[in-house]
């Protein structure tokens, strides 16, 4: 092997190294990643068991399902703005590519939203196997959801958080890039895009088969179409991150 062949060799081991930098990097602050998202996630539990409480000793026995999961979800949101923000300028700092940051960030989130994603899915066994903790009530448990079964579930969370994470990156990088004006804007069309939507559906009276599609789809098929439109979302925060000034 040539000189020229070992450097070429080399380089694809160095550049997953650095990638692997970025991972350490974001995981510094563990309150990002791993202790504020579990706190959101327990504190959403025992807040939601309160309620449930409350509502089974006032004698309601129907089945309980609250809305509170999804506040560990809608976090990452948070974790993906708090990636680019807080870390970004130390990554440049230590002669990091974009490339290598973007990805290494990806990485830390999945890291981390596969920890929450195992968590998601042992609170929905342990909820079906104790009948909703004795009160019939489910957190992490939507029967829709766990439809195809606790991978099928795992997956469908696990998917959610990357999207929020990657949401969140992009919002980030595009004020970092253009500043609060260019990013409310963009928000503000991404909410027009939405009711403009809403109104076509119901213009053309598709509610219906719109509800009839979701249905066919399944939770699993969702999840799918959901795992294309976060790789399309990725593709266009990181072709942002690349020409963003540091």
């Amino acid at each position: 092997m040539t000189a020229l062949d070992a450097g070429a060799a080399a380089r694809p081991a160095a550049a997953r190294h650095r990638t692997l930098n970025v991972v350490r990097l974001q995981f510094v602050n563990t309150q990002t990643f791993v202790w504020v998202p579990a706190l959101v996630l327990g504190g959403a539990w025992v807040i939601t068991m309160l309620i449930y409480w409350i509502i089974q000793s006032a004698g309601g026995t129907d089945a309980k399902i609250g809305g509170g999961s999804q506040a560990p979800l809608w976090y990452f949101l948070v974790v993906g703005v708090q990636a680019m923000t807080l870390s970004f300028p130390f990554s440049q700092a230590m002669s990091l590519t974009r490339r290598e940051f973007y990805l290494g960030s990806l990485a830390a989130a999945a890291v981390s939203g596969l920890g929450m994603s195992l968590a998601f899915v042992l609170l929905g066994l342990i909820e079906q196997a104790t009948d909703g903790y004795g009160m019939n009530g489910y957190f992490a448990y939507l029967e829709w959801v766990w439809a195809e079964g606790p991978l099928a579930a795992g997956l469908a969370y696990f998917v959610a958080t990357m999207l929020f994470f990657v949401v969140g990156f992009w919002f980030a990088t595009i004020f970092k890039r253009f500043g609060t004006a260019t990013l409310v804007l963009v928000m503000l069309a991404l909410g027009l895009a939405v009711v403009g939507l809403v109104a076509l559906v119901t213009w053309q009276q598709a509610w219906p088969d719109v509800w009839r599609w979701i249905q066919d789809a399944g939770s699993l098929g969702l999840t799918l179409w959901a795992v294309l439109l976060g790789a399309l979302l990725a593709a266009g925060s990181y072709l942002t991150l690349r020409r963003m000034p540091v």
